[in-house]
């Protein structure tokens, strides 16, 4: 059985599928390796068919080859047009019978092929610094205005932004890219270590009879938003659920909720204003729905003024079962509530459009019943409390 030869096709060229070996339907014509000019050769799709086309008017030695069925051609591009005079004396095909044409390029300018070392470290400051610095009225750098403030500069004549963008790859710049991040608005001492240790230890000890952690905070200014046309569900096809952009406003209501850190239960209270005494009645709530059997409820809270309050602490010293534990300034991540708000926020309110307050405070409280229905406890460790700590020593 004899082997079929491998299309060979000139660099010019555009091939839009490669193989190893010749498929039977691919018929090519392969020019003969004594001649050292080529004529302007197709490579056609269809089966059974042998016929060779030439590009009429085409010199001797220039063409463009075309691999998609209709016959349609490609220009060759302008640097590789120049067809070789010998053939290639180097590898595996040095051999006469496998012997295959040399293409050469236009070369280009070495000033023109390679910037000098110092434009990258250039783009790298440049990159390290403020727009609002240099004078450009910018958020951030992006590779097209980095590329035209070289040139603003007179560093260059010309550069392109992904050659800028190959110059921050080498030191591992994104400049484009923002995080938001907060500075510690209090000095973070031994005391503060001291209160991050105190709740990361009511988290992580084993549960002790008689006593229960309830993670309180609130959840603030959440709005009906009433549609004008009621929201569709999805349909088949990837039609998603569609909203109606427009609403309007019909109030806000305020959310108190408590997590019991040891069952994942949790006690919720919607209400129109955020004061203290709304506080301190969810505070009676609460006290009411646990049993007489709890000696000591631990609250964790934030610094919030309602929570630090007057009223709020002659409440909480009559009531001698309720300990607070106040979470430091810019330690929210410590409460656990916030954990289940983000699960209310993705779950309950990634589509709002609810007719009225009435209607929004049932479908909150519908909510959290469904949750206690089977809620679960999010899992604490000493160890991830530690990594944390650690990447904030580090940030300040």
């Amino acid at each position: 059985m004899s082997h079929v030869p491998r299309p060979i096709l000139p660099i010019g060229g555009i091939s839009p599928i490669s193989y190893r070996r010749t498929p039977p339907w691919l018929k090519v014509a392969r020019p003969s390796c004594g001649s050292s000019r080529l004529g302007s050769t197709v490579v056609s799709f269809n089966p059974g068919s042998e016929r060779r086309r030439s590009r009429p008017g085409s010199p001797a030695g220039v063409g463009s080859f075309s691999c998609w069925p209709t016959g349609r051609r490609f220009p060759t591009p302008a640097a590789r047009r120049a067809w070789p005079v010998g053939w290639s004396t180097n590898g595996p095909s040095a051999s006469v019978r496998r012997g295959r044409p040399a293409f050469s390029t236009a070369r280009v300018p070495a000033d023109r092929r390679a910037f000098p070392p110092e434009v990258p470290v250039h783009v790298a400051r440049i990159a390290c610094e403020r727009p609002d610095d240099v004078g450009r009225s910018l958020s951030q750098w992006f590779c097209e205005d980095l590329a035209a403030q070289l040139v603003r500069e007179g560093l260059v004549e010309h550069i392109s932004a992904e050659t800028v963008r190959r110059f921050l790859s080498r030191f591992k710049l994104k400049p484009w890219r923002c995080h938001f991040w907060m500075h510690p608005p209090v000095v973070r001492d031994d005391a503060y270590y001291a209160s991050v240790r105190d709740i990361i230890r009511l988290y992580t000890r084993k549960p002790v009879p008689g006593e229960v952690v309830f993670c309180l905070d609130e959840k603030t200014s959440i709005q009906p938003r009433p549609r004008g046309v009621p929201t569709r569900p999805a349909r088949p096809g990837n039609l998603p659920n569609l909203v109606e952009h427009e609403y309007r406003r019909a109030g806000a209501l305020h959310l108190f909720a408590a997590f019991d850190i040891g069952s994942g239960r949790v006690r919720a209270l919607c209400v129109r204003q955020r004061r203290q005494a709304e506080f301190i009645a969810f505070l009676e709530q609460l006290d009411a729905g646990t049993p007489r059997s709890v000696k000591t409820l631990h609250l964790v809270l934030d610094n919030s003024s309602i929570h630090r309050g007057g009223r709020v602490t002659e409440w909480l010293a009559r009531h001698l079962r309720f300990q607070a534990h106040f979470t430091p300034v810019g330690c929210s991540w410590l409460n656990q509530v916030e954990q289940w708000f983000s699960l209310l926020q993705r779950r309950r309110f990634r589509i709002v459009d609810f007719g009225s307050l009435d209607e929004l405070s049932r479908r909150i409280l519908q909510f959290v019943d469904e949750w206690n229905a089977a809620a679960h406890a999010f899992h604490w460790t000493s160890k991830s409390a530690a990594k944390i700590l650690i990447r904030r020593r580090r940030a300040a």
